[in-house]
This record gives C-alpha cells, sequence and structure tokens, in this order.
C-alpha cells in the first residue's frame, strides 16, 4: 500500500465518484438538452432534470451524512484515547479550544510530534490544511469513509 501524506490523502469512492455521479450528471446535461431541443415537451423534461438532480443530491447527502457523522464519533474518541496514553492526561479541556477540523487533522501527526502541534494549532489558530502541511511523520489512515 502506499505511503499516505497531505498531496495523496484525499480518498475517492469509485462507484459513487467516477461511475454513479458521472451518470446523474450526463442524465441531467441531457434532460437540459432536451429542454432546448423539444419545447413542446419542456415541462416532462424539467420535471426529469428535477428527479436527476434530486436523485444525485440525495445520495450524496444521505452517504456523507451517516458515514461521516460517525466517522467524526470515532476520530474525536480515538484522538482522547490517543492523547490521554500519551500524556497521561484528558484531551478534554484542549478541546474546547480546537475546531473539530483541527482535531482532525491532528490526526495525522505522528506520536512524537502530536503535542507540540496541539499547542501550536491552539496558540496560533492553524487551520487544518495548516496542520497537515506542518506535519512531519505522517500516520496514516487508510479506514476514512
Amino acid at each position: 500500500m502506499q505511503d499516505q501524506n497531505f498531496q495523496n490523502h484525499a480518498k475517492y469512492y469509485g462507484a459513487h465518484h467516477f461511475v454513479f455521479y458521472p451518470i446523474i450528471l450526463a442524465g441531467g446535461i441531457f434532460s437540459g438538452m432536451g429542454i432546448s431541443k423539444y419545447p413542446e415537451h419542456s415541462r416532462e423534461w424539467i420535471a426529469i432534470a428535477i428527479l436527476f438532480f434530486l436523485v444525485g443530491w440525495l445520495s450524496f447527502m444521505l452517504r456523507q451524512h451517516y458515514s461521516l457523522g460517525n466517522q467524526d464519533r470515532i476520530i474525536r474518541s480515538e484522538m482522547r484515547l490517543r492523547y490521554f496514553m500519551l500524556t497521561g492526561q484528558s484531551l478534554q479541556p484542549l478541546e474546547t479550544q480546537l475546531t473539530f477540523k483541527q482535531l482532525a487533522a491532528l490526526r495525522f501527526a505522528s506520536d512524537e510530534e502530536l503535542q507540540e502541534l496541539i499547542q501550536q494549532a491552539i496558540q496560533e489558530n492553524l487551520s487544518p490544511v495548516a496542520i497537515k502541511k506542518m506535519i512531519r511523520n505522517w500516520v496514516p489512515d487508510h479506514m476514512r469513509v
């Protein structure tokens, strides 16, 4: 498996990103063309276009909502346990000073640099992207949704 780092950490789900969504997009474009090509049936084509849009939007929102909500809870719990194992202290007082996105970015940091990056993220209010760019030893997460 390829080493994970800032440049390659984004994850795509082939069936959704490269099959389903292109079909939905093509259907929407085809419907738009039908509206202009067959003006006498424009209401039907508009209805079909709206249907393609709704199916695409709903599938994206539901897939993201359930899986990402669960993943966020797991990441928070994982970071609390990891911080406790490294320091013997609770992460919860520091969590109030971090956004969830900052905390999620910090999970890629190695144990050696985690505490320092947490303090730096709090003091400098670093963006998640800035945090990720500062990581020297990337801890991969190959199990993300």
